[in-house]
């Protein structure tokens, strides 16, 4: 099997992955998942789809993430996996799709407009 690669984005996250077959290690701009991502949460939410379609030992994942923060790039992780695995069996799409890990988060910041102090908020009113 040659490597399939798959793009993830997530707020201004992105995750770019390289899948091939291996031992089930997950490299992360060149340091461990583990290092990179120490709070066990956020471990569980990129090793979703592999868990879901019983994978997690089968492949060596190289992932160039970039932007955002830990949550956006850890959910960005995820969806890249899912797109990945679908690449390498497009029979999993289903069972990845019901999980709802093939589906692109579409929220993120919304952008502050002049006149204003943040996205929505309005200078407090004064009657006097």
């Amino acid at each position: 099997m040659e490597v399939v690669n798959a793009l993830g984005r997530r707020k201004s996250a992105i995750a770019r992955v390289f899948v091939s077959e291996g031992t089930g290690k997950i490299t992360i701009n060149k340091r461990d998942l583990t290092e990179y991502f120490p709070s066990s949460i956020l471990q569980y939410v990129v090793k979703q789809p592999l868990n879901k379609l019983g994978v997690a030992e089968k492949y060596d994942i190289k992932v160039n993430l970039c932007g955002g923060g830990f949550t956006g790039q850890s959910q960005a992780l995820r969806l890249a996996i899912a797109r990945a695995l679908v690449k390498i069996n497009p029979e999993d799409k289903a069972a990845l799709r019901a999980e709802g890990f093939m589906t692109r988060d579409p929220r993120a910041v919304e952008r502050k407009k002049p006149g204003r102090p943040k996205a929505r908020r309005r200078f407090q009113f004064s009657k006097r």
